[in-house]
């Protein structure tokens, strides 16, 4: 008995730490990441190199995240969302260990692609991290309704890490079509959170977060939601026409297909009372911006073995 429950501690303890890291957003990120660097390459990159910037965004996005979560268990205390689920508020981990394994595992990211990588990545990752941290979490989230707009730049970057992680820093010119990929994500991002504060404005206005819906009512949320969904859609079709001699087919197809699908779910919660239907735009957004990187993934693969 004395062994199955230290077992069950341990496990609950590793699960704990997991959480602390938010790994379902980390797969967003390493996503994107892959899509800048199989763009790079045109092609398939070299495995170790994939799996070195894999393992080094990873790190540094759970050190980043365990990090919030040490600035804002405050708020994640009063959420309905957060309170019973985030390891800091139910003290199943000390928030100084938060601390340290967010600064850590920065570090240790910082370390490896700086040594196994090239210096041009380890510095990117350092600054997404550094901005989501004090950019983002300290100085914007409970400021302005704005904290997401300006915030998600922290999100944009990894397919930018990817892009110079292959080709290195060529300069601007060089890193257009990568910096194409940052400027989607950017824009993707506002949309993205004000449908999921659609759904938690009560849970932020009794946090006192000035989340957009909290401040200027849902239905001009709802509005600002359809006016970034068209700029999104239209600059992921202007991407294509403009740089068509590096983005494939199956960008543009996805961008036509699934960005006419994603504003039909905006369209359909503008027509609704209240925010019946956010959750369903909510969930196919995240599906939305996996499958237009994965789109860049497929085109350069299918590069790879065409040519």
């Amino acid at each position: 008995m004395a062994v199955q429950n230290s077992k069950m501690t341990i496990r609950s303890t590793l699960n704990a730490y997991i959480a602390l890291t938010k790994p379902k957003i980390i797969i967003l990120l390493l996503i994107t990441s892959l899509g800048g660097m199989f763009l790079a390459e045109k092609g398939i990159p070299e495995i170790g190199l994939m799996a070195t910037v894999l393992v080094g965004g990873a790190l540094a996005a759970a050190g980043a995240n365990a990090i919030n979560q040490y600035l804002e268990k405050d708020i994640d205390a009063v959420m309905t969302r957060t309170s019973k689920k985030r390891p800091l508020v139910s003290q199943s981990i000390p928030s100084s260990h938060a601390l340290i394994v967010g600064l850590a595992t920065n570090l240790i990211a910082f370390a490896t692609l700086w040594m196994l990588v090239n210096p041009e990545s380890a510095i990117l990752t350092l600054c997404a991290s550094v901005f989501y941290i004090f950019v983002y979490t300290m100085l914007l989230k409970r400021r302005t309704p704005h904290n997401i707009v300006i915030g998600g730049a922290a999100g944009s970057v990894p397919p930018l890490v990817g892009w110079v992680a292959v080709r290195g820093y060529e300069g601007v010119p060089e890193l257009a079509p990568a910096i194409c990929l940052f400027i989607i994500i950017f824009v993707w991002t506002p949309p993205h959170f004000w449908t999921l504060s659609l759904i938690l404005k009560d849970d932020y206005k009794l946090a006192k977060i000035p989340m957009l819906p909290v401040v200027v009512g849902i239905e001009s949320t709802k509005w600002a939601i359809f006016r970034y969904t068209l700029i999104l859609v239209a600059i992921t079709l202007v991407t294509y026409l403009v740089f068509n001699h590096i983005f494939g087919y199956m960008f543009l197809l996805s961008s036509a297909i699934f960005g006419a699908l994603f504003i039909w779910y905006v369209i359909k919660l503008l027509r609704t009372n209240g925010i019946e239907g956010a959750k369903k735009l909510y969930l196919f957004s995240i599906a939305y911006l996996g499958l237009l990187f994965i789109s860049i993934v497929v085109d350069s693969v299918l590069f790879e073995v065409v040519y």
